[in-house]
């Protein structure tokens, strides 16, 4: 019997750069709601006057 949740159920937001949905990862169980970008690389190419 599998364990866990299935990756279909996750929750998703879409990154505000790249327009793409990304999923819930276990590294940021603790910080969901505070994570903006899908990865480092939209992280650096955020929009100028963004300083969150």
């Amino acid at each position: 019997m599998p364990r866990g949740v299935a990756k279909r159920d996750l929750p998703t937001k879409t990154c505000p750069v790249c327009q793409r949905p990304f999923a819930w990862r276990k590294k940021w169980e603790r910080d969901w709601a505070n994570v903006v970008y899908c990865s480092d690389r939209c992280r650096r190419t955020r929009p100028a006057g963004t300083d969150s």
